[in-house]
C-alpha cells in the first residue's frame, strides 16, 4: 500500500517513493494493514456518503455497460476495492474478496474493482481484462485511469477497501494486506443492517469466517528487502551507475554485491518508469525474503523476453517461482508481475537474471 505519509504501525516498512500524476506521491508497502477506530465496538462507522465513481475509463465485467455506486443504494451495500493488478500486495488480497464475492452476493453484497494504475500499461484496458480473467475474478471492474474515483476518495494506498451501506454511506475502512476477518465481520453487519432496512430476516446473512482456498501467505516481520524499482523517477537503491538519470549507461557488475542494492550489468536505457535491456543484459540484487517478485514486459510483444534466472549463483531448482522452471529458465511477454523465486525459508539470497534474447523492460522488483 502507499500513503504520504506512513503511521506507525507500518512504519518498520521503508519503500520507494512513487511520483504519480502530477508530482503525487505515493508509498506501496507490503507490510501491515490499517483499519480505521471502531466506536462502541461496532466494527461499522458513519464516515458520511460515499463519493461517485468519477472519470472512468473503462468497464470489465459488466456486459460493457457503466456502473455506479448510486445504483445500489437502497438495494445492497457495497465493497470497493482500490487495488491495481501488478502490484503483490493487491493480488494476495484477491482469494479472500473472490470468496466473499463468492459467499455474500446472493446476500445482498456488490462488490466493485477500481482499478487506478501505478504503470501506463496498467491503462491499457487488454491489459487488465487479461489480468482479471488469470485472476479468475468475476466482479466488475472501474478503470480509474487518471485517478479519478482515488482522489474523490482522498486515497493514498494500495490496496484499499471501503465498505459502503445500504445509504450510500462509507461505513468501514481498511488500508492494505491483511485484517480479514474483521472486514468480512463488517460486511456481515453491514448485510445484516440493510436486511433490518429492507425487512429481510438478518438470518439470511452467513455469519462465519470464510477460509479460501489457497492464499497467499506473507510473513511480512521476515521481508527485509524493500520494494525497488530500476525507472529513473524512482531508482534511489541503483547501487552500479547513476540514479534518478534517464538515457543509456554502461554499468559493470561488482563481485560482491551490497544486501537490497540494484546491479545492472551491460547495456541499460533508463526511462522514468523502466530500464531497459537486451541480450547480455543482467541483473543482480541481494534480498533477504523467501518470493522474489518481478514486474517486466517485453518491448515487443511478439518477441517475448528469454532470461535465466539463478539464485546464489545456482539453478533454483525447489526455490524456483511460479513463472521459472527448476533450471532457471523463463520467458517474459505480457506486461505483469512475474513470480521468480519462492521456496521453504526466509533468508538471505542473490538472484541474477540474464537476458538471453529479446529486449526486457524491468519495472521492479518486490518480495514477500
Amino acid at each position: 500500500m502507499k500513503n504520504l505519509k506512513k503511521p506507525e504501525v507500518i512504519i518498520s516498512a521503508v519503500i520507494a517513493l512513487a511520483i504519480i500524476a502530477g508530482a503525487v506521491l505515493y508509498f506501496k508497502t507490503p507490510q501491515g494493514n490499517i483499519t480505521a477506530a471502531r466506536p462502541g465496538g461496532s466494527l461499522l462507522h458513519d464516515e458520511g456518503p460515499a463519493p461517485e465513481i468519477t472519470s472512468p475509463d473503462g468497464y470489465i465485467n459488466t456486459g460493457g455497460k457503466p456502473i455506479t455506486f448510486g445504483e445500489f443504494k437502497g438495494k445492497k451495500v457495497v465493497l470497493v476495492d482500490i487495488w491495481t493488478y501488478s502490484c503483490i500486495n493487491c493480488q494476495r488480497t484477491l482469494p479472500y474478496i473472490k470468496a466473499w464475492y463468492d459467499k455474500y452476493s446472493d446476500q445482498g453484497l456488490e462488490i466493485i474493482g477500481i482499478h487506478t494504475p501505478e504503470f501506463s500499461f496498467e491503462k491499457v484496458q487488454k491489459n487488465v481484462e487479461d489480468a482479471v480473467e488469470r485472476l479468475g475474478i468475476k466482479y466488475p471492474f472501474v478503470l480509474d485511469n487518471e485517478y479519478g474515483t482515488w482522489n474523490a476518495f482522498g486515497n493514498q494506498y494500495w490496496p484499499r477497501k471501503y465498505l459502503i451501506d445500504v445509504d450510500g454511506n462509507i461505513v468501514y475502512d481498511h488500508i492494505g494486506e491483511g485484517g480479514y476477518e474483521d472486514t468480512e465481520k463488517a460486511i456481515q453487519e453491514a448485510l445484516m443492517d440493510r436486511d433490518a432496512k429492507l425487512g429481510i430476516s438478518p438470518a439470511d446473512v452467513t455469519a462465519t469466517s470464510s477460509a479460501p482456498e489457497n492464499p497467499i501467505d506473507a510473513e511480512f516481520s521476515a521481508i527485509g528487502s524493500p520494494e525497488t524499482y530500476f525507472g529513473s523517477a524512482r531508482n534511489q537503491y541503483l547501487a552500479n551507475g547513476k540514479e534518478s538519470a534517464s538515457g543509456i549507461q554502461s554499468l559493470i557488475l561488482p563481485a560482491n554485491p551490497e544486501l537490497n542494492g540494484l546491479y545492472l550489468g551491460g547495456n541499460w536505457d533508463f526511462f522514468p518508469e523502466y530500464a531497459e535491456s537486451s541480450a547480455g543484459g543482467k541483473i543482480v540484487y541481494k534480498y533477504d525474503s523467501k518470493n522474489v517478485y518481478f514486474v517486466a514486459s517485453a518491448k515487443d510483444p511478439s518477441r517475448p523476453v528469454k532470461i535465466k534466472v539463478l539464485v546464489d549463483g545456482k539453478e533454483p531448482g525447489d526455490m524456483h517461482g511460479a513463472d521459472i522452471a527448476p533450471d532457471g529458465t523463463g520467458t517474459i511477454s505480457e506486461s505483469r508481475l512475474y513470480h521468480l523465486l519462492g521456496g521453504e525459508n526466509y533468508g538471505t539470497h542473490t538472484v541474477e537474471i540474464d537476458v538471453i534474447d529479446g529486449t526486457l523492460d524491468a519495472f521492479t522488483f518486490t518480495f514477500g
